[in-house]
């Protein structure tokens, strides 16, 4: 296990949330770089120690890295706001992020900067050492699981969410040069060189990012463009279609709604009898799962989709 200390306002709602990442193994929420040792709530909120609201974060790095985790962490804090997250206000409630292994230090640095390069206003998120941690009495402890209605700046939404970005975000690290220059860049795979374009194999094409189900094999037919070809998603609202004009003609580009991910394209010159589409994705953008394999996977309920 590895551990981070994560200040983010009030350290309730962090440490729900944060507790919610898969890889996390435990929290503790306390008072991090106190100028007076062991201080009360009561001293840290009269602002006569210095101290910060954080959240002591003990994970597992080789189910969550520290990258993910920063990244995460940052989507529940303004990094822009001095001493102040939500209705909080006052140095205790200010953002920070203090580590106990110096190894830590440029990858944390690394994170806060690109953080930085998404605000026009300089972001105020404290990033140094840790000097010391105070745990909070017990009653602060798993606060919000004590009291499931109790006061938190947390949007409920970033709750809800977590898991699923924690997912996609360890899914990113897996994905392949050319996965990433597909997903990612709006990349090209060559035709009749890529794993998917003569599957024929009864069974269900997923998002390679966010593994959510995408085509299924009853869609997909045999166009002689060299990628896989399908008349039609298994729902409209799991694709984005955006206009695109890189070529000298324009097309529609086809993005996955739930992970933004580049797929491909869709062009009017498919089947009449399959409704005149084409949708043109990339095997790269793909993850095929074989009927056979698709309840264990998790995507049992997709299975009367497929027929014969």
């Amino acid at each position: 296990m590895k551990t981070i200390y994560l200040a983010g306002g009030c350290y309730w709602g962090v440490e729900k949330y944060v507790s919610l990442i898969p890889g996390v193994a435990r929290t503790q929420v306390g008072f991090a770089n106190s100028s007076v040792p062991n201080p009360s709530y009561e001293e840290v909120c009269a602002h006569t120690t210095g101290a910060a609201e954080a959240v002591e974060v003990k994970y597992d790095p080789l189910q969550l890295a520290l990258e993910d985790l920063l990244i995460l962490f940052a989507e529940i804090i303004d990094p822009t706001s001095l001493n102040q997250q939500g209705h909080d206000v006052g140095t205790q409630y200010r953002t920070g992020i203090y580590w106990v292994d110096e190894a830590d230090a440029p990858l944390v640095k690394l994170v806060l900067t690109a953080l930085g390069e998404q605000y026009a206003e300089p972001i105020v998120v404290e990033a140094q050492p840790l000097v010391n941690f105070y745990p909070a009495h017990e009653a602060h402890q798993q606060y919000l699981d004590k009291n499931p209605g109790g006061y938190c700046h947390v949007p409920l939404a970033a709750f809800k969410g977590v898991k699923a970005e924690a997912e996609r975000l360890r899914r990113m690290r897996e994905l392949t040069p050319m996965q990433f220059a597909v997903t990612q860049e709006a990349a090209t795979e060559p035709p009749f060189h890529n794993e998917y374009f003569d599957n024929f194999e009864p069974g269900i094409y997923v998002d390679v990012v966010s593994g959510k189900p995408l085509f299924v094999s009853t869609d997909k037919f045999e166009s002689g463009c060299g990628w896989p070809s399908f008349s039609k998603p298994i729902s409209d609202d799991l694709l984005q279609e955006l206009p695109d004009h890189t070529l000298t003609r324009p097309r529609v580009e086809v993005r996955a709604s739930g992970s933004g991910s580049h797929l491909g394209h869709v062009f009017e010159d498919g089947p009449a009898e399959l409704g005149g589409l084409r949708y043109c994705i990339n095997s790269a953008a793909l993850r095929f799962i074989p009927r056979s394999e698709m309840a264990s996977a998790g995507y049992g309920d997709y299975l009367a989709l497929l027929t014969g």
